[in-house]
């Protein structure tokens, strides 16, 4: 799938012809663990990606370095989260996913199965998750073909610079430069993020 969206926008997009070439193939691989990509996207917010991964390995080691559950986390005062670097704000974070995980709020057996609107919407119902963590979750996680996450900062800056504007183009700007790339958008999104040398944290 991925070799042939890259195929495909190499055809359509000389720009992007380019920046694949120098890149290389698309390693975006799909991830199963849900619970654990969702707290680590929280535990990453607004920190650096070493500072999150510090405190990212702190949380599981909680967990006696087992995957944290849903389960393990509501066992696990607000308290003890904290110990390990996250602020107050992020433990009811994760305290709050674990409880839409428990709760089925969250389907996670059906997760795969929704539409990305759909995604979207049963995520951003845990406090602190909104829509551009669920569409580095859509990207990273799912491998959904087609997100194109108009208000990430490193796409933006990635498209400003490929399209020599002269500022950040805002979200109406940025679809219409990318309606030539769909059903890629996915694809082209990580070339662009990849172009500034600049993976998100998500990609892993």
């Amino acid at each position: 799938m991925l070799n042939r969206a890259a195929a495909s926008l190499k055809r359509k997009d000389k720009m992007l012809r380019r920046i694949i070439n120098q890149v290389g193939p698309c390693t975006i691989k799909p991830r199963r663990r849900y619970f654990v990509s969702l707290c680590d996207a929280i535990v990453s917010q607004q920190l650096s990606t070493k500072a999150a991964s510090t405190i990212s390995k702190r949380f599981r080691a909680l967990f006696n370095r087992s995957t944290p559950t849903p389960e393990g986390v509501l066992q696990s005062t607000t308290e003890l989260l904290r110990s390990v670097g996250l602020s107050g704000q992020k433990a009811k974070y994760i305290h709050d996913l674990a409880t839409k995980f428990s709760d089925g709020t969250i389907p996670t057996k059906k997760l795969a199965r929704l539409s990305d609107e759909e995604v979207i919407e049963t995520l951003t119902q845990v406090k602190g998750i909104g829509v551009w963590t669920v569409q580095m979750f859509l990207i990273f996680v799912l491998n959904r073909p087609d997100v194109w996450p108009v208000d990430d900062l490193g796409v933006r800056k990635a498209v400003q610079i490929q399209f020599q504007l002269s500022e950040l183009p805002h979200a109406d700007k940025m679809n219409e430069l990318a309606e030539p790339w769909r059903p890629h958008r996915t694809v082209a999104a990580w070339y662009l993020w990849r172009s500034l040398d600049n993976a998100p944290l998500n990609n892993k």
